[in-house]
């Protein structure tokens, strides 16, 4: 049986947590500190949310496995290890290429944590790098585990010929699509307007503008036999696409969204989802001004046989 959830997560504690100027070209949502003792400021912040957030999920029965961040080499965006590499349930690790030539340098602390050796395979997908070709992990991707289905949206951080060999390689069907904000800029992240988990997916549909795109997409959701929460571009720029199911003390399926998405959304919107999995909604505010990501950035999931 193909697991869609799991019980255990890496994150990664910062030290040097900063807004990321590589990544800021296309990523919206990150805001400058104003000064260098604000930027001070919000690595304070930004660990003791990070600590609040380990303490929530762990007091709810999720495994988190945490690994300190160092000084150097220097990784702004470590916080969100997400992005370099996923876990699968069959034994395999796949390594991906990025965007930034700061966020690469994160695989050199998060492999060796992560152990290479306890995976049967391992797909590296880092060459695509040398061609300006990028798949950012579960940022880029949003899978359906059970019914092997990944949807993208295509950006700077996502190619197609990189998912057509990721695909190939783990024996997924996919669909891109070209998801924009109200500027008609490319979304950098699908996991910025889209969550599938066991029971229930979330999607911003008005972010897709072509048509054809935007109704096969609520097309494959409905046929996956999932209820979809459909979510407004302010929405989105409240994190609300943001969000990971997770399991808690006995399989209980946990919805983790930070509070500034939580606050976004309505109390129908709140109803339906709670009818599928409890909340956990950490207040992450400083991490999501200066890093422009949330509380499913910050968590890589941990499949092991």
């Amino acid at each position: 049986m193909i697991m869609q959830t799991t019980n255990r997560v890496l994150m990664v504690r910062p030290v040097r947590f900063a807004f990321n100027e590589e990544t800021a070209a296309n990523n919206a949502f990150q805001v400058r500190s104003a000064s260098a003792e604000a930027a001070q400021r919000t690595q304070q912040l930004a660990v003791s949310e990070f600590d609040a957030y380990v303490s929530l999920l762990r007091e709810n029965g999720v495994t988190v496995d945490v690994l300190q961040d160092t000084p150097e080499p220097f990784t702004p965006d470590s916080i969100f290890p997400n992005n370099c590499f996923s876990t699968h349930d069959d034994g395999t690790l796949v390594v991906y290429p990025m965007f930034a030539q700061n966020r690469r340098r994160e695989r050199e602390k998060l492999l060796p944590f992560i152990g290479t050796d306890r995976f049967s395979r391992v797909v590296d997908l880092t060459h695509w790098e040398a061609e300006g070709k990028c798949l950012e992990g579960t940022g880029s991707l949003i899978l359906d585990r059970e019914r092997r289905m990944a949807y993208a949206c295509l950006s700077p951080r996502t190619d197609r010929d990189v998912m057509r060999e990721w695909a190939e390689a783990l024996g997924y069907d996919y669909f891109l699509f070209d998801s924009q904000d109200e500027q008609g800029m490319p979304v950098y992240h699908t996991n910025v307007v889209m969550h599938v988990g066991s029971r229930m997916a979330v999607v911003c549909l008005d972010s897709v503008r072509d048509a054809d795109q935007r109704q096969t997409l609520a097309g494959l959701l409905e046929e996956s036999g999932k209820t979809v929460v459909d979510i407004t571009l302010q929405q989105v720029h409240q994190f609300a696409g943001n969000m990971l199911e997770v399991e808690g003390k006995d399989g209980e399926p946990l919805l983790v969204m930070s509070q500034t998405a939580r606050r976004s959304l309505t109390t129908k919107q709140l109803l339906t989802i709670s009818q599928h999995a409890r909340i956990l909604s950490p207040d992450i505010s400083a991490i999501e001004q200066a890093g422009g990501g949330s509380a499913r950035c910050m968590l890589a999931e941990f499949f092991l046989k």
